[in-house]
């Protein structure tokens, strides 16, 4: 009998990355590999990428950092707890509702999701 992967392998995360973009692929393999903390920026992109309600004029990346996720991106409440629950799975953190509300711009999630995982803020 075959195993299933479950949510914490490796081989999970490898299998719920694959629709994302091969750069992101690659990012997430350098940050699994050895923890480089800017290999987060693109996974994290691509994610809200996935889960962006509608395409921004310009590329996520290009954005300023003060760009606001809801009332500049459209990201609802929907977007943002499927934006949680697959940033949790992935790398294997848990948020709050507390703590992601108070989460409102492109740099306010890439700082959160960068202390989360690294436990340093992001630079």
């Amino acid at each position: 009998m075959k195993a299933t992967a479950t949510l914490t392998t490796p081989d999970y995360r490898e299998e719920s990355i694959r629709h994302l973009p091969e750069a992101a692929q690659a990012a997430f393999a350098r940050f699994s590999a050895g923890g480089e903390p800017a290999a987060l920026d693109p996974v994290l992109l691509a994610i809200l990428e996935d889960f962006i309600p509608k395409a921004p004029a310009r590329p996520l990346a290009e954005l300023p950092g003060d760009t606001r996720l809801a009332d500049d991106l459209g990201f609802d409440s929907l977007a943002i707890t499927e934006v949680v629950f697959f940033t949790e799975d992935l790398f294997g953190i848990a948020i709050t509702n507390e703590e992601i509300v108070r989460v409102r711009t492109l740099d306010d999630l890439r700082g959160f999701i960068h202390l989360k995982v690294t436990g340093q803020p992001a630079r």
